[in-house]
């Protein structure tokens, strides 16, 4: 079988690659018959020397290959019929701007694979970049909040090497004595967490965090239960939330009333309760200044997230009083980083990261008949058709949804 792995076509730039060097060659060594090839590409974070180097051929034509693997969605232009792809699609949530995407896939008789979609049996994300956007937000957040106060300056995090000189960044820095309440459990939440205790920021509990004053800088870390309620008053389990979130109000408030920053590291199910609305962040008791929303729902959970921003551009500030965008050194505005592209910043890291994952749970799927139905459930496409585990989405491609 023959893998090509593709270079990445959409702007603005992304410099990631799903296997490294190292990796890919990792993968050759355990799967011997495999013949890979790489797409020459002027902006990957690995040079295309480097790929030479560890033995593999640099071409500008994959049409030969039968697994295409890339990782943000390939231009419609660019798409060879016949063949299997791997990448985000963005397609899942019957996102509007991708519809003909899907649909040209489909014309093409293309064998389409999300990575949003490999999945264990159990329904959890196998593999993915989100450690490493909880790492940048978490950064990004506290660079709005030097700017902001004009207190400590932070370069941005796409001009440094990787993790670890981000965190000597923020060791860097004195921060005031703020309270910083991370949502999620997740891999997301796990990245942010990674930087919050690098950082040797005091971790305390719920109860703590909502009912005592510090004198130094501290985190509480919040799952699903913390900050939402049944309407019933029965307390039982995080399942119970996800299968039926239409139970539950959220009390997200009583961290509002304490928190001056708050990072958005959680997954937003339909159906959940929004955190806080527009309504709330206007009432006398809302304390929150500033917001990384990595999770980055627009007009959704987090009210202050109106739109997505750019690593060019990352932060914004949000009027609560108006609901409209102002300067974010505005008075009373709240300062927001929703860069909704943030593993884009730490592209190596990020590679690295994702082929690990990569090449543990999805090519062995190739060589062994797919005996854990890693493949069958993220095929979303075959024979010009939608699998039945997304036919959900045929209404989407018609244009009634």
């Amino acid at each position: 079988m023959k893998f090509g792995i593709l270079k990445e076509r959409k702007n603005p730039p992304d410099r990631r690659v799903v296997f490294s060097p190292k990796k890919l060659s990792e993968f050759k060594k355990i799967h011997s018959t495999a013949i890979l090839k790489v797409e020459s590409s002027p902006i990957r974070v690995f040079t295309d020397d480097a790929y030479r180097k560890e033995g593999f051929d640099v071409v500008s034509d994959l049409s030969d290959c039968d697994v295409l693997i890339g990782v943000k969605e390939v231009p419609i232009e660019a798409l060879l019929p016949n063949k299997k792809y791997f990448f985000f699609s963005h397609t899942i949530k019957k996102q509007p701007y991708n519809r003909n995407l899907l649909q040209a896939v489909l014309d093409k008789n293309i064998e389409l694979y999300d990575h949003e979609v490999i999945v264990k049996e159990n329904g959890m994300r196998l593999i993915g970049f989100g450690r490493y956007a909880g790492i940048v937000g978490v950064y990004n957040g506290f660079r709005a909040i030097g700017r902001t106060l004009k207190t400590f300056q932070l370069p941005k995090a796409e001009t440094l090497r990787g993790q670890e000189e981000l965190i000597q960044q923020l060791k860097g820095i004195e921060l005031p004595n703020i309270k910083i309440v991370l949502t999620g459990n997740g891999k997301v939440a796990s990245g942010a967490k990674e930087m919050l205790d690098a950082m040797q920021i005091k971790k305390v509990s719920v109860a703590a965090y909502l009912s005592k004053t510090f004198d130094e800088p501290v985190y509480c870390l919040i799952d699903v239960l913390d900050y939402n309620q049944r309407m019933d008053g029965r307390v039982l389990n995080n399942r119970d939330f996800y299968e039926h979130p239409e139970q539950y109000v959220s009390n997200f408030m009583r961290f509002a009333k304490v928190t001056d920053y708050f990072i958005a590291g959680h997954f937003f199910g339909e159906g959940s309760p929004y955190l806080f609305t527009r309504e709330d962040a206007r009432t006398p008791n809302f304390n929150i200044r500033f917001v990384a929303d990595i999770s980055c729902d627009i007009d959704g959970p987090v009210a202050s997230t109106i739109r997505a921003s750019t690593i060019v551009d990352p932060v914004y500030g949000y009027d609560p009083a108006t609901g409209q965008e102002v300067d974010f050194q505005a008075k009373n505005a709240i300062v927001v980083m929703a860069v909704d592209n943030l593993p884009c910043e730490l592209p190596k890291d990020a590679s690295e990261g994702f082929g690990d994952l990569f090449l543990k749970y999805v090519i062995p799927a190739f060589f062994n008949e797919d005996k854990d139905g890693i493949l069958a459930r993220a095929k979303m496409t075959e024979n010009g058709k939608l699998t039945p585990r997304f036919s959900y989405l045929q209404a989407y491609l018609d244009g009634k949804e």
